[in-house]
């Protein structure tokens, strides 16, 4: 995989190249005089080179994928006695809302509750109980009953070492509550959703263009410029699979993307920020021992390619024919595979 993506990052590079070359009717190897002004020169570097992509995205807290709250769905059954309130920050161990004046808990896993729990039991759901107790596996022992008596007792909850439906529901991690479906002094019907909510964790959501897709893996590192200019770091978290229209688009231009998550990896770098606009930059490749030149020393030949010309020691200037590779858009370099090495000069042309 990584080595195709290295491919269409050499194609991204010539295209990028293609859009501001000066295109010289030059054959490969052409020598010319030295003129009587020496030209602006570059030197070719040797070493590691990192390919970005630039976008706009928004940091805010954490969604699903398709940009949709989570829901909290309620398995109780009363009367809404308590509820949380829109912006509310609820974790995983706390109450949730209240059903006829009993606790219901807001549990961290990712499987919904669909069962009683209680010792002898054995699945996901256990083992993400067990996680929230801090108990190893995924079977009710009796390590799990203590446990949970402790935390039913810490709640107000009646203590019994027993998880009946409806007791607690389970959300990825701790929430932040966006919506209140429910409300004080109604029916608490089991199956209804109760809450809508974010994750408490944040996220920069960014629509990529589509064709820069197959480029970005999770696992990719990208540094987040905030609004006020200062920096923290990241890593892809998800890439979307479906190509979705832009608001842009319908005006006989394409503007499809795909929406890729980014996790912080120090979320108090951004304080209360929410909903605010940051530029991404997503590293998507690299090279160790790559020749280096700038972007702007590659001249198009006329008859198809590229190359560079090449100043050489006793001021004479030459063609030439180099393959483009890695390209880094946001220092303005690319790399170059031809008759070149680390210490020559090439010419710089003034467009």
């Amino acid at each position: 995989m990584r080595r195709s993506r290295v491919a269409g990052l050499a194609v991204a590079a010539a295209a990028v190249v293609t859009a501001g070359v000066i295109l010289l009717p030059l054959p490969d190897g052409t020598t010319s005089s030295a003129r009587a002004l020496p030209p602006e020169t570059a030197t070719v570097t040797k070493g590691r080179l990192d390919s970005q992509i630039t976008d706009d995205g928004t940091l805010g807290y954490r969604r699903r994928p398709d940009g949709s709250p989570y829901s909290a769905v309620n398995q109780a059954r009363g009367i809404y006695t308590q509820l949380p309130q829109d912006g509310d920050k609820v974790g995983c161990g706390e109450t949730l809302y209240r059903v006829d004046d009993r606790p219901v808990l807001l549990l961290c896993g990712d499987t919904p509750a669909y069962r009683d729990l209680s010792t002898g039991a054995k699945g996901k759901d256990v083992g993400q109980l067990n996680r929230n107790l801090k108990v190893s596996g995924d079977r009710f022992t009796s390590k799990t009953a203590r446990a949970l008596r402790k935390l039913q007792k810490q709640r107000g909850m009646k203590v019994t070492g027993e998880l009946p439906l409806g007791d607690a529901v389970f959300m990825p991690v701790s929430i932040r509550v966006i919506g209140v479906a429910g409300r004080l002094g109604t029916i608490a019907r089991a199956g209804a959703e109760v809450v809508q909510a974010s994750l408490a964790e944040r996220q920069v959501s960014v629509d990529l263009n589509a064709a820069q897709q197959s480029l970005v893996e999770v696992g990719d590192r990208v540094q987040i410029t905030l609004p006020d200019n200062t920096t923290t770091s990241g890593k892809v978290i998800w890439v979307g699979a479906v190509a979705r229209r832009g608001e842009g688009a319908g005006s006989g231009t394409t503007d499809t993307t795909i929406p890729v998550l980014i996790a912080l990896d120090r979320p108090q770098d951004v304080r209360k920020l929410d909903n605010a606009p940051v530029r991404v930059e997503i590293t998507v490749g690299e090279v160790k021992d790559a020749l280096i030149v700038p972007v702007t020393s590659v001249i198009g030949r006329a008859a198809g390619g590229f190359a560079v010309e090449r100043v050489r020691a006793d001021g004479r200037r030459e063609i030439v024919p180099v393959e483009l590779g890695l390209f880094d858009n946001v220092s303005g370099r690319v790399q170059v595979k031809g008759a070149l090495a680390a210490g020559d000069r090439v010419v710089v042309p003034s467009i």
